[in-house]
């Protein structure tokens, strides 16, 4: 009986905890996720470039913002338009804690929805880090 419990225990913890987090720890890892993910390849540099800028190649990554929001994941997705803080919502019909864990698919699809609708330079990280300078070489990826 004992170890039943012990069994069930350690089932319901682990189905109950969040996916765990990562970090890209090169930029080829991350052409090789965001190429798995259907980014095109013309503007790998570019979001290669924004994600160092904004997120530091972390998908846990927040930042709270001076007007309240907060920015979310690899892309830093922002929960006054994109996301949903503990509910689903936003443009992207996504909860923002979604966007902290190593499934960068959800991520992937917003970011794609934000650059339609805005480009690059609905990212200040990608503004004033990338735009206009030099890129990072990926030509070995």
């Amino acid at each position: 009986m004992n170890t039943l419990v012990f069994v069930t225990v350690i089932l319901l913890l682990s189905w109950n905890s969040p996916v765990a987090a990562k970090q890209f720890r090169t930029d080829c890892e991350l052409v090789r996720a965001l190429r798995q993910n259907g980014f095109p390849e013309n503007q790998l540099r570019d979001w290669v470039c924004l994600v160092r800028a904004e997120s530091g190649l972390k998908t846990h990554a927040t930042n709270h913002n001076k007007n309240g929001s907060t920015d979310y994941g690899l892309f830093q997705i922002n929960s006054k338009y994109w996301c949903g803080q503990g509910r689903t919502g936003g443009d992207c019909k996504i909860k923002c804690e979604s966007l902290l864990n190593d499934d960068i698919a959800d991520d992937s699809k917003c970011a794609k929805l934000i650059f339609k609708r805005h480009g690059f330079s609905a990212w200040y990280g990608w503004q004033s880090k990338c735009k206009g300078k030099a890129l990072p070489n990926i030509s070995d990826c």
